[in-house]
């Protein structure tokens, strides 16, 4: 398996590449934001450990450029000690994972190992069905390049239906997923809300994304409509 460090403490940097070595890894270092994001692009990494307060570019910028380029290459971030802001911002922008210095060794290894057993499958920071596109950690959606005010229930309703676009969803499947589960109200409400979300998203930009299935549910169309 081979890892790519983007480090700029070099005593660390060597540290980690020695170590990850002895336990089977083939390692290559960079040594700044700017070159790592070369290397990223350039090789098929099986995984990338990422430190935040990087010369050139921060650990943040690298990883949302990758993650916005297609390369999802599972990423380990390093975030410095009480940093919790630090690790909300590495997991909004794409990281799948993080490790606050200083740390084991050992620890490194085995959250390395799991995000390898997990691979390198799409998990992008902003949902897309077509033009629609939901970004969960800033609360944003946006119909091509039209940006849609949208309440806190609105969005998250747009994100489950973003998240299973294609898929028929029932009434109960929306409330389990989008309301508390000891919701006892009315289940119109759903009705409610899916009228809302056309008379935001679909009707001003002559669409009909969301689809009303007699007897079933509603589904987004795969395309976003």
């Amino acid at each position: 398996m081979r890892i790519l460090v983007v480090e700029d403490e070099k005593r660390l940097a060597a540290g980690l590449r020695n170590g990850l070595e002895a336990d089977g890894f083939a390692v290559d270092v960079a040594l700044d934001g700017t070159d790592g994001l070369w290397m990223a692009r350039e090789h098929a990494y099986d995984a990338i450990v990422l430190d935040i307060m990087l010369p050139g570019l921060n650990g943040f910028r690298v990883c949302a450029t990758l993650r916005e380029e297609g390369v999802w290459s599972p990423i380990l971030m390093l975030t410095a000690k009480d940093g919790e802001w630090d690790e909300v911002e590495a997991l909004d922008t794409g990281a799948d994972d993080y490790l606050t210095k200083p740390f084991s060794h050992a620890v490194l290894v085995a959250r390395l190992r799991a995000l390898l057993r997990r691979g390198a499958e799409k998990r992008p920071a902003i949902l897309e069905a077509g033009d629609l596109r939901v970004d969960p950690a800033s609360r944003r959606a946006w119909r091509g390049e039209v940006e849609v005010e949208l309440t806190t229930r609105e969005l998250a309703l747009l994100e489950f239906l973003v998240r299973r676009r294609g898929d028929v969803v029932s009434k109960r499947e929306i409330l389990d997923h989008v309301w508390d589960y000891d919701f006892e109200g009315d289940d119109n409400i759903v009705e409610v809300y899916v009228r809302h979300l056309r008379d935001k998203l679909d009707r001003p930009f002559g669409r009909e994304a969301i689809e009303t299935v007699r007897g079933a549910g509603y589904r987004l169309a795969a395309g976003g409509g």
